[in-house]
């Protein structure tokens, strides 16, 4: 602070030194230092603020597509496993929020500024709390290693860059033009999906969280296998199979980090019986 203050005063001294700044009156000085001061004084939006108001935008795109599933006690659950592996991450003080989508697709979400999302498709396909946390955790890596942000540059452009790290909120009040852009990013990234490597390390940091959060690390492995099963043609699978690297794929990475490091977390909590009390599926 102290530095910018005295680049001001000197800028100001500058000024005066020169023939046509000597006609200005003490007022206008006056003026055009408490001008710059208050410019000092104003506390700029931090970068957090900023990737919190990019993933308002984030989550509105997605919950807007079909809504939340109309189940509180799921909701609730999901949240509690989800912000106690959020917890466990490199990024335990964000506001996390999670939520389950009101559609048969099989997928999952995360937005910047710490928003999961999973569908009730994915969520009624799962066999136990292991297998949610896993899923989940490999969101949170997504937002911890801000992932989605780094992709929403790309697909929006680089002349956007600049518009991501400004007030999105005020470029949404003051500037259609961007904020259209912005939720035309948003909307191509979703569709385009992340980098392969993206998803790579997300499986990685993943089991990782999931082993410190208490469960089997290989609950999200055993979620792999599971949609390997299943047809990639039917419709409730398109999205996942365009935007993710194929189960098997990922399922060789993993292994290749995962044997024999984790092996020992592997008698770790999977809460089956829990699992299917709140989402429902022990009444059925």
């Amino acid at each position: 602070m102290s530095s910018i203050r005295g680049l001001l005063s000197a800028v100001c001294v500058l000024l005066v030194a020169t023939p046509a700044a000597a006609q200005l009156d003490s007022l206008l000085k006056n003026k055009l230092l408490n001008r710059a001061e208050k410019a000092v004084a104003e506390p700029a939006v931090s970068e957090q603020e900023r990737e919190n108001t990019l993933g308002q935008e984030w989550a509105a795109v997605i919950v807007g597509a079909g809504g939340l599933w109309a189940n509180d006690r799921a909701q609730k659950y999901v949240n509690r496993v989800g912000r106690w592996v959020a917890a466990n991450s490199e990024r335990p003080t964000l506001a996390w929020k999670f939520g389950v989508l009101d559609s048969d697709a099989v997928n999952a979400f995360a937005a910047p500024g710490g928003y999961v999302f999973i569908t009730r498709g994915l969520l009624l396909r799962l066999a136990n709390e292991a297998e949610l946390a896993g899923v989940l955790a490999h969101e949170i890596a997504h937002v911890v290693e801000k992932h989605h942000l780094q992709a929403m540059q790309t697909a929006a452009g680089t002349e956007f860059a600049g518009e991501l790290a400004g007030d999105v909120a005020a470029a949404k009040s003051k500037n259609p033009q961007i904020a259209a852009r912005l939720i035309g990013g948003i909307k191509e990234t979703m569709l385009r999906g992340l980098d392969r490597s993206d998803e790579f390390e997300a499986d990685r940091m993943g089991v990782v969280l999931a082993a410190r959060a208490g469960y089997d690390p290989y609950g999200l492995p055993a979620v792999l296998q599971m949609i390997g099963t299943l047809n990639p043609a039917r419709p409730e699978l398109g999205l996942l199979f365009a935007t993710h690297p194929d189960p098997d794929s990922r399922l060789d990475a993993l292994d290749r980090v995962m044997s024999p490091a984790l092996e020992r977390y592997a008698v770790q909590e999977l809460a089956r019986d829990r699992f299917r009390v709140e989402t429902g599926l022990a009444a059925k």
